[in-house]
């Protein structure tokens, strides 16, 4: 008795796991062990439901079988219906249903109110994929940009910087569009002091009175992510304290989610959506802001940029010398000691922001000349030196010191080029320093990521109209010189990198401060002006030598095996045993992708066939019976029916489940 119960127990226990085994392998899934009990449970279950009916006869061989297949079925929709009710099939994520639920809430709160925002400034339409077909008039354009630009600013602060974004964009929207963009703002309340007084004693380890010998509780800005105060360190100097709004990173977090499914519906449902890559458009707005809520990360772009920018100038000072950028063009110092993810201190740059200069550079009679040159060659050196550079250098971000130079701040968004691109660049500037169309198309296709089949000698000669259109005529080109060059690459199927995309969008915002400085300031004659100055400072003897140097040790490892490799391409030859391998789909990704579609199209049709031999078995009338009224014909016909069940809900499964 005792060996009978042991053995019933042992068949209780392993027949769930066993399900849940087969049905685990079938659908290629992980499960954990609870989850498996439970899956096993629910296809014992569904072998009882079949069994039930069928009686003593159940226990009979053939139907023994069905009851097998049924269970595998059961076990197989568990699995699936717990995959698509819970987040990664773990349970876990069922103990996460309740905080679930209520962000989904609360996302659904905000979608609302951001719908009811579109539709109210008439933009409703091009959510949904229902936009007017034809080009638009420009009274029409013009309407459409402000509507946009005021649904943004009454969206809130992360659809505002994301307006700010495309407002640079010439690649993706017409002038209209940016120029409307460009006027974004955004007023934010500040946040109340006691919270600010909570973030900085959590962050700082101690309340603001003993870390700073003075704090002013007012703010000098409010930002939508921040906001700014003044203060002074215990040795007496002067800082700007940067604080994190309390929950700042939980509105972002919504508001991304938000546009992530918005971009999505747009690649999905317009033909705008899928030109501009609205996904991943999104998506390098989410890391750019990300970046941004983490003040460590402003503080190392801070000390990166200004330790590549201490590099000779392109403007002569009066002793005929070329004094340093950064002593002409400052950058805060980062007190290290004092900056978390929510807090960062600065030193205080003495100075007011471009936008407001005015009245400072006509008092202290400054060369607005010279200034504007500073600022155009220190971004410029960025670039193309020193490879990190600020990415958003508008009038905010710019100030006229009180001594007469400037002064760079905020370096949250920053960007980076590596030397082979920065080797393009400079060889672009160079083009267009000689005017030279075929120079400048073979740089420019060195910068982009191009297509196979482009027709480069059209390429040039578009480039060559573009040349003589912006670069060759009289007085300075306009601001449409980066949103031609933009729509010339993108009629040519041309791909910007994101990091050169990032330049020219730096290049194209400076230049709105530069004509604050200088109405009509002319950015080619400048770049023109760079680009010669270094091309004479490379060719310099020192800086000869050492370019010589460096492409020696770069290329005298591959001159020494040039030898060794020609002496066994000529034996091979001579041997008769040279040969060229050709390997098709060489990629693992495109090997295991063939194999996915081979085997899913291959299962569906057994999956068919198994369905259709199931229904023309059970469709037959005669046969021998096995029990009763049940027959041969009809037992096979069920096996059938249940293996095509399998098959079919596996190949569905793959088909729709979510790739990782």
């Amino acid at each position: 008795m005792s060996s009978y119960l042991l053995i019933a127990g042992a068949t209780a226990l392993l027949g769930p796991m066993i399900m849940a085994v087969l049905a685990r392998r079938v659908l290629g899934l992980r499960i954990g062990a609870v989850r498996a009990l439970l899956t096993g449970v629910a296809g014992l279950l569904a072998a009882g439901v079949v069994g039930t009916p069928m009686g003593p006869q159940a226990s009979r061989t053939p139907l023994v079988t069905v009851q097998l297949g049924a269970a595998l079925l059961g076990a197989m929709i568990f699995l699936v219906l717990s995959e698509a009710a819970v987040a990664g099939g773990s349970v876990r994520g069922m103990v996460r249903w309740p905080g679930a639920l209520r962000r989904r809430l609360a996302r659904s709160r905000r979608y609302t109110q951001l719908s009811r925002i579109a539709v109210r400034h008439g933009l409703g339409r091009f959510l949904t994929g229902r936009s007017r077909r034809g080009a638009a008039s420009p009274k029409d354009q013009a309407a459409l940009a402000r509507s946009l630009r005021l649904a943004l600013e009454e969206a809130g602060a992360t659809f505002v910087k994301l307006g700010q974004v495309l407002s640079s964009r010439y690649d993706l929207l017409p002038d209209v569009f940016v120029e409307e963009l460009s006027a974004l703002q955004h007023e934010v309340a500040p946040e109340p002091w006691p919270d600010i007084e909570r973030v900085l004693a959590e962050e700082l380890k101690a309340p603001p009175e003993k870390v700073f010998a003075e704090f002013e509780t007012e703010p000098l800005a409010a930002g939508s992510m921040a906001q700014v105060h003044r203060a002074r360190l215990r040795d007496g100097r002067a800082v700007v304290v940067k604080v994190q709004r309390p929950g700042a990173r939980q509105v972002l977090e919504r508001d991304l989610d938000i546009l992530f499914r918005i971009s999505d519906m747009l690649e999905r449902t317009t033909s705008w959506g899928r030109t501009v890559g609205s996904r991943a458009l999104v998506q390098g707005f989410a890391d750019s802001l990300h970046e941004e809520l983490d003040f460590r990360t402003e503080a190392r772009n801070t000390a990166a940029v200004a330790a590549n920018a201490a590099v000779p100038g392109t403007a002569e000072d009066g002793d005929g010398r070329a004094p340093a950028v950064a002593a002409r063009v400052l950058l805060p110092e980062v007190h290290l000691e004092l900056t978390t993810a929510r807090v960062l201190v600065v030193e205080w740059l003495d100075g007011v922001t471009l936008n407001r200069a005015d009245t400072v550079i006509e008092a202290q009679g400054l060369d607005r000349e010279r200034l504007a040159r500073d600022l155009f060659g220190s971004l410029l050196h960025q670039i193309m030196i020193g490879g990190v550079f600020h990415a958003d250098p508008h009038s905010g971000n710019i100030l006229v010191l009180g001594d007469g130079r400037l002064g760079l701040i905020d370096f949250g968004s920053v960007g980076r080029i590596d030397r082979m691109l920065r080797a393009s660049l400079r060889e672009l500037l160079m083009a267009i320093d000689r005017n030279d169309p075929q120079a400048l198309s073979d740089a420019l296709l060195d910068l982009v990521e191009r297509p196979d089949g482009i027709d480069e000698e059209r390429f040039t000669r578009a480039l060559g109209r573009y040349t003589a259109r912006h670069l060759a005529s009289a007085g300075p080109p306009g601001r449409e010189m980066f949103s031609d060059l933009f729509l010339l690459v993108a009629q040519y199927g041309l791909t910007v990198p994101p990091e050169v995309a990032a330049a020219f969008r730096a290049l194209a915002t400076v230049e709105g401060a530069l004509g604050r400085l200088v109405p009509g300031f002319d950015l080619v004659e400048e770049a023109r002006s760079f680009a010669a100055t270094e091309l004479a400072r490379r060719l310099s003897p020192r800086q000869l030598s050492r370019s010589l140097a460096d492409e020696a040790a770069a290329v005298l490892p591959m001159l020494l095996r040039l030898p060794r490799r020609a002496e066994r391409i000529s034996s091979a030859l001579e041997q008769g045993r040279l040969s060229i391998n050709v390997r098709v789909f060489a990629d693992e990704r495109d090997r295991r992708f063939i194999q996915g579609i081979v085997r899913d199209v291959l299962l569906a049709f057994l999956g068919g066939v198994a369905g259709v031999l199931g229904m023309l078995l059970l469709s037959t009338r005669g046969g021998p019976r096995v029990a009763g009224s049940l027959r041969l014909f009809d037992v096979f016909g069920y096996n059938m029916l249940l293996i095509s069940s399998v098959l079919v809900l596996r190949v569905l499964f793959t088909i729709s489940k979510p790739q990782r």
